[in-house]
């Protein structure tokens, strides 16, 4: 991969990172539907493991916290493979502010990046 090719790759990850999270925020089930892989997974920060069905019938029920943001994010590159680790803070249903940490599993695929899996944790 060239390096302009690896620059065009890690923005476009940026961008559907960004996207991810304001979509869990937003309750925006149809930008789901379009950039997950059909055999996603999901690690739940109650430690549950969801299929694909499963998490988007749960990000249409809505986020149980708001100001939903997304920081320190790091993208690594591995060829039609990406990685991705972020730090996120949030307030949560009490008012009380929240911090966690997700990894997402990205794919690329004759389509363009899809997620395939997707860990979540919080503090």
């Amino acid at each position: 991969m060239t390096d302009d090719t690896s620059a065009r790759h890690l923005a476009i990850l940026h961008d559907l990172n960004h996207h991810f999270v304001r979509s869990v925020a937003e309750a925006d089930v149809q930008w789901f539907d379009r950039h997950l892989s059909q055999d996603f997974h999901n690690t739940n920060p109650d430690g549950t493991l969801i299929d694909r069905a499963a998490f988007l019938a749960q990000i249409g029920r809505g986020s149980p916290v708001t100001g939903l943001h997304e920081h320190s994010v790091k993208i690594r590159l591995l060829g039609d493979f990406a990685i991705i680790h972020a730090q996120t803070s949030y307030t949560r249903a009490d008012g009380s502010p929240g911090r966690g940490w997700y990894t997402d599993d990205w794919h690329l695929t004759p389509e363009g990046w899809r997620c395939v899996s997707a860990h979540v944790s919080r503090s």
